[in-house]
Formats: C-alpha cells, structure tokens, sequence
C-alpha cells in the first residue's frame, strides 16, 4: 500500500445544466497540477442537487457517464462523483466510481433526504461498494448518509481505510458536517474525505463548501475555506494509517451486528 494523493475539487454548480458543468469541471480537472491518484467531485455534480429526475436522470450509457470515462482517462486516475441515474424505471442518486481504465462501479445513496423530500423521487440502494486504490480500501458514501454511523462503520467483513463522502451540504447545518466527518474518522479508526460544494442552488438554498481531510484520530489535515471555489490535493500517508492502527488497536474490542435493508 503506497500513500494516496487525493484531488478535492470544490465548485459552485449551474443548476440543471449539465452542459455547462461538464464544460467547467473538464476545466477544473485538467487545472489540477501534478500526479494525483483520486479525484472527487460534489454529490449530483452534473445538475447540483434537483428532484427534476423526470427530465435531468440519463442511464449509464449517458453524456456524463461517458464524460467521466474520458476525464479519468485523461488525468489517468479515478474519478468520484454522483450523477441522476435511470435504472429499470427507478431514479438513483448514483455515485460512480469511474477507473483510468474505463471500469467503474456505482454506490447507490441508501439515505435519501428526507427535508427536502428526496425519497419521493429516488429509490435507495441497498449495497456499499469497497474498490482499492493504490492499495487502500475506500468505502464511497454520499452526503446524507453522513448522519447514519451504522452504516460506515468499519468491521471485519467490511473492513476499508479511507472513508469518502461526496455532498451537497447546506451551510445551515454545517456544523454538524464540520463535527460528524472527524467523528467518523476517529470511531471507524481510518482516514476521512468530504467534498462539498459552495453557491446557491436553484431553491436559493447557500452551501460553504468546508471540504476537508482528515487523519485516523480525527486531526485535520486540510480544510478548504468557506465558500469559495478551491482546488487542493492532499497526500495520505500509508505508514501512518498502520502507526495508528497497531498503536491504538480499538476495533479488536468492537461490538458485532448486522445491517437489516
């Protein structure tokens, strides 16, 4: 396992455009200075967080699907980011976890936001995905799922070390965005990554970005600003995720359960 280098790009979204998204996030991506090894993108990052599924969804053989494989395959990386879906007659908050290589797989959000009604439009997903990285297990979620502990937690048949959310979390609950993803490093002893994005959506509703990085003990690494757009890589360290776990070695002391969908 070599250390990983992470790409966190934060933007403010066009609403329902994807045109226009696509065209500056292409931007945004090849700006991305040097090597980097994973690339994340906000939670519905084609058309910002709409309930339009009727006329936004595309299926996975769609404009944004294909433009996530010439992305990655250009910056010869992975790309993380979700997209509006149709599936068998379902509308899916999907995260696609799009390879250099062209392969990919897809987290279908389990938490549907209820405040905004969410769960009228969209079907929940059922099963988490663990691809590797560079060696490391990353386990992607998206944004509401945040609140939900049970269902990031780390365990032995679900073990991983790098925890990902990709969101579109509003700046009038930022606190408990800015308390819950440290919470979530420390209580599953692993890394954590949010991406968030900045500016209004088309409900007038603001976002502050604070996307961040943070260590096993829940120490911050990076922070992004408060509502600006920012472009940052930060490199995990590999030995320090070992250091952490042989050092501090809590999850052998673990309650075991099981998940009921």
């Amino acid at each position: 396992m070599e250390d990983l280098r992470i790409t966190f790009i934060q933007v403010s979204l066009r609403w329902e455009d994807r045109e226009a998204n696509l065209e500056r996030l292409a931007g945004k991506i090849k700006s991305v200075a040097g090597e980097t090894d994973l690339i994340l993108l906000p939670e519905m990052f084609s058309t910002g967080f709409s309930m339009n599924a009727s006329s936004l969804a595309e299926d996975m053989s769609g404009p944004t699907v294909a433009w996530m494989k010439q992305m990655a395959a250009e910056k010869n990386c992975t790309l993380c980011g979700s997209v509006i879906i149709r599936d068998n007659g379902n509308y899916y908050n999907r995260l696609i976890w799009m390879h250099a290589d062209g392969t990919f797989l897809a987290y279908d959000k389990r938490h549907l936001f209820r405040l905004a009604e969410e769960q009228k439009t969209y079907s929940p997903g059922t099963e988490k995905i663990i691809p590797v990285v560079k060696g490391w297990r990353i386990l992607p979620l998206i944004c509401y799922d945040l609140r939900f502990p049970v269902w990031s937690r780390r365990t032995q048949n679900e073990d991983y070390d790098l925890l990902v959310y990709v969101a579109n979390w509003p700046d009038r609950r930022i606190k408990a965005w800015n308390t819950l993803l440290p919470a979530r490093a420390v209580e599953n002893q692993c890394f954590v990554a949010g991406l968030n994005r900045v500016g209004d959506d088309g409900n007038g509703i603001p976002h502050s970005g604070y996307s961040a990085a943070y260590d096993c003990s829940g120490a911050t690494l990076w922070m992004s600003d408060g509502g600006t757009e920012s472009i940052q890589t930060v490199t995990l360290s590999a030995e320090a995720l070992y250091k952490y776990r042989r050092t501090f070695p809590f999850d052998r002391d673990a309650d075991e359960f099981a998940i009921r969908i």
